[in-house]
């Protein structure tokens, strides 16, 4: 029988982590995700307000049992209202762990003040050491805008930093093993990523994916990796300890994929996602999703906005499907869905 409260689907998982995007637009323009000249970004009175996103987190927290909060993007650190959303969002009973995504480029700013609204960590987008290679990657020159975000979301706890990288086959796949020694050094986790099918171009192929399994062999030249004891439940990256290192807290030092492709992990999903323009999406890869926004902008009730949110995440398919051949790729890209 389905809970009141928990946003649980007709196959038994609930969804405990929300991942909301505050903007679709960014400054960088990653070649897996996106064009060099960019996207048409959505207009903005399609985007939720400030209050918006602060009434659906609540719904989500006091009445659909969202225990963990990830605010996303696009580059959430360009949405304005970002550190009173975060406030309003600590400010809640039971309160939440937050954390963001970001690319760091502005973090060095803002890291002090989010720490302060109650922020309680971040993830970081690196993909590359090279200040070169960023500039080819990211059509961007701000390696060094990124790293004093690092740097500063480190001064201000915003800890355990987390680093994301996405290994790309013949553009940065030799840096896996420099990425986590500079990760290593600096008590920072790394996670690598497989490139999954969500650039707004749809010219992602399986063949120049490098896949979790080449990962770990590249890694395992270098470095003596061991199975984790930990209990993985829900968490997308599977993990492993880094024989012989340690955090600075004193924690084993330990390393992630997230095999989204070869090793999907559908089966333990605990994510719900809204969209900038308030949309409901129970699966990363889904072809449909709900619109809150209207609903809202209509005058329904939270009991309302509650009711519909259960109804999308119930409606969630057992996995997201990249194996079939039957496959279709979400019309929207990452950047307008949010990581």
């Amino acid at each position: 029988m389905r809970s009141r409260a928990a946003l649980i689907d007709r196959y038994g998982r609930v969804a405990t982590d929300l991942r909301v995007s505050l903007t679709d637009r960014c400054n960088l323009r990653c070649t897996y995700c996106m064009p060099a000249e960019g996207l048409p970004w959505l207009p903005g009175p399609d985007l939720l307000t400030d209050d918006e996103v602060g009434r659906l987190v609540r719904i989500a927290v006091e009445q659909l049992g969202v225990r963990e909060i990830r605010f996303t993007g696009g580059e959430p650190l360009l949405r304005r209202g970002l550190v009173g959303i975060v406030a309003a969002a600590a400010a809640l009973e039971p309160r939440p762990r937050l954390s963001l995504t970001t690319n760091a480029i502005g973090l060095d700013r803002l890291a002090r003040p989010l720490a302060d609204a109650g922020l309680d960590r971040v993830n970081i987008s690196l993909d590359t050491l090279d200040p070169a290679r960023f500039v080819r990657l990211a059509h961007r020159r701000r390696l060094d805008d990124t790293l004093a975000g690092i740097a500063a979301a480190e001064a201000a706890g915003l800890t355990p930093i987390k680093i994301n990288t996405v290994l790309m086959r013949g553009v940065n796949d030799d840096e896996a093993v420099p990425l986590l020694a500079f990760a290593l050094d600096r008590g920072y986790e790394l996670r690598f990523i497989e490139q999954m099918p969500l650039d707004a171009g749809h010219t992602w192929r399986r063949d120049n994916m490098v896949t979790a399994a080449e990962i770990l062999e590249r890694l395992g030249r270098a470095y003596d990796l061991l199975p984790d004891p930990a209990e993985r439940g829900g968490a997308p990256a599977e993990t492993w300890l880094v024989a012989g290192h340690v955090l600075p807290d004193g924690r084993p030092a330990r390393v992630g994929v997230i095999a989204s492709v070869t090793q999907p992990f559908c089966r333990a999903c605990d994510r719900t996602r809204l969209t900038a323009d308030g949309a409901v999406r129970n699966c990363l890869f889904s072809q449909e999703e709900t619109s809150l926004r209207a609903v809202m902008r209509a005058g329904g009730s939270d009991e309302d906005l509650a009711r519909l949110w259960r109804e999308a995440m119930w409606g969630k398919l057992p996995g997201h499907g990249i194996n079939d051949p039957a496959f279709l790729q979400p019309a929207r890209p990452m950047s307008a869905i949010g990581g």
